[in-house]
């Protein structure tokens, strides 16, 4: 048995004293303790007691918890691979909508091209056509316009032949006192006129 003595000095200083002390074993003071069990040392009924708690609970978690966690992880793979193919035929859906859209497009911007080619070539036709109705109207005109200058000119012509005429008559009759015959004056003038026209 360990006794221990504690004396307190007047300056605050603990001094222990341990005396060895066996009841027991009838050693005197001072003689060598025996040391006795191990205190972390497990004893071997303990080492049994833990044994068969820790077979009783692999027993249990390999009868009820593995195959819960098994079907568990089972289901979220199939879950999982569920996911995944509906991912690849959603994007394989995806990339055939896109393709039907470009081909979609494609033949829009195709018949789009067709029908403003067509509209360029009427457009063509019509302005060709409303071109030629143009130039025939122009032309007529033209040739109505030419119509109209030589009876103007043939008009005026007539009068300038007839107002030469009379004043070559005139100037005649006054110079020579005789008057001319008016189918000759008329003649000369003509002559005249047709030889200053070439």
């Amino acid at each position: 048995m360990l006794t221990a003595f504690v004396n307190i000095d007047s300056v605050s200083r603990v001094r222990v004293t341990f005396d060895a002390v066996s009841a027991e074993t009838g050693s005197e003071e001072g003689a060598p303790v025996s040391a006795g069990p191990n205190p972390i040392a497990p004893e071997v009924k303990e080492l049994v007691w833990g044994a068969g708690s820790f077979i009783v609970f692999l027993f249990f978690m390999r009868l009820f918890l593995v195959p819960k966690v098994r079907k568990g992880m089972a289901s979220r793979y199939e879950a999982i691979q569920a996911d995944h193919e509906y991912a690849s035929a959603t994007r394989d859906g995806a990339k055939e909508d896109v393709a039907r859209y470009e081909s979609a497009v494609a033949e829009i911007r195709n018949e789009a091209a067709r029908r403003l080619e067509a509209a360029r070539q009427t457009l063509d036709k019509e302005r060709t056509e409303k071109i030629a109705q143009v130039n025939a109207q122009i032309s007529a005109r033209r040739a109505q316009a030419e119509t109209e200058v030589a009876a103007a000119r043939a008009a005026a012509q007539s009068q300038i032949v007839s107002a030469v005429t009379a004043v070559t008559t005139r100037a005649t009759q006054i110079a020579v006192g005789v008057s001319p015959d008016n189918a000759v004056v008329t003649r000369a003038v003509q002559q005249a006129m047709e030889g200053s026209r070439s």
